[in-house]
């Protein structure tokens, strides 16, 4: 039996707010990856072809599918193994992974999570993020304003890199900033939601990262596993020296699987033998709903020890 919750009043949808289904792709042409993109080219002998955000202008777009599930952390290390034999480490995640910390954006009423919560085929989110250690942040650090969004079944997923102060002013002075010309429908949508939605901070998530990437018959699945999974409900400057605390168990990893077409065999069985089941999680809803802003749904991941749901998080990078 499904959680009922009560539907919220909502404005008058913008323009932007019309679903569109996903471009096609040519034919070969692999969708690029979600890893955190690089300033310029990749240096040879990295990633391959569609890993390494290699889009033709400053707009990086992509549709892929994705796949979650919570592991406990005594399966990681095996799971790594089996991973590692297959797949490349991802170039930029060096030997220990990276820090990955998102602001989201909603509406005082939460349109976004209710649009999640309620599994409309077409909704999205709004975030600003940061791939690396956030104690280093300051105005100049590039950061990347993206909106992801849910069409059916495909994850669509558009961002462009900014300086921090400037994606600041885009999306909390809701002022229109200089731009490559091929970012303009992007920053336009932007401003059209953060002013027509009167989209504000909301929750912060973060966690630490491994990612893994496909080669040769694989090309264009990419596997990552998110520990720590940590959120808050204010001092949303994304390199404020503020208490973090767990939001998944500290026990449970999140691993998502994404694919541009279809995600191999041999990884469907090792998600069978490591007795993995797909579910409905998202950082963002569980940080909404850790700190009260709504009710706990039929998708909050709970912790069975009350006191280690509210141990903050030592480790911050």
């Amino acid at each position: 039996m499904r959680l009922r919750f009560p539907r919220r009043a909502r404005p008058p949808e913008p323009a932007a707010d019309r679903p569109h289904e996903p471009a096609a792709r040519p034919a070969g042409d692999p969708a690029p990856d979600a890893g955190p993109p690089t300033a310029g080219p990749s240096p040879a002998g990295r990633d391959q072809a569609g890993h390494a955000l290699r889009a033709p202008s400053k707009l990086h777009a992509f549709n892929r599918y994705e796949i979650k599930y919570l592991v406990d952390t005594t399966k990681v290390a095996g799971l790594r193994r089996e991973l590692a034999a297959r797949l490349a480490p991802d170039s930029f995640a060096g030997t220990s992974g990276y820090g990955v910390w998102s602001v989201y954006y909603d509406t005082a009423d939460l349109r976004f999570y209710w649009e999640k919560i309620e599994g409309l085929r077409f909704r999205r989110k709004l975030r600003v993020r940061h791939y690396g250690d956030r104690s280093t942040i300051d105005d100049d650090t590039t950061v990347y304003v993206e909106i992801k969004q849910r069409v059916n079944r495909v994850t669509q997923k558009r961002r462009i890199a900014l300086p921090y102060r400037v994606a600041r002013r885009l999306l909390d002075g809701r002022a229109t900033i200089e731009h490559d010309p091929s970012q303009r429908g992007f920053v336009e949508e932007v401003l059209e939601l953060v002013s027509g939605l009167d989209l504000r901070p909301v929750a912060m998530t973060g966690y630490h990262r491994e990612a893994y990437v496909g080669q040769d018959s694989d090309l264009g699945l990419r596997v990552t596993l998110d520990r720590r999974v940590r959120g808050r409900d204010r001092d949303f400057h994304l390199g404020a020296d503020a208490e973090n605390r767990l939001i998944v168990p500290a026990r449970l990893a999140v691993v998502e699987v994404k694919a541009n077409e279809r995600v191999p065999y041999w990884l469907t069985d090792l998600a069978a033998r490591a007795e993995l089941s797909v579910v409905r999680v998202s950082k963002y809803c569980q940080s909404v709903e850790a700190f009260g802003r709504a009710p706990r749904s039929l998708f909050h991941v709970q912790d069975d020890d009350p006191a280690a749901a509210l141990a903050a998080a030592t480790f911050e990078k």
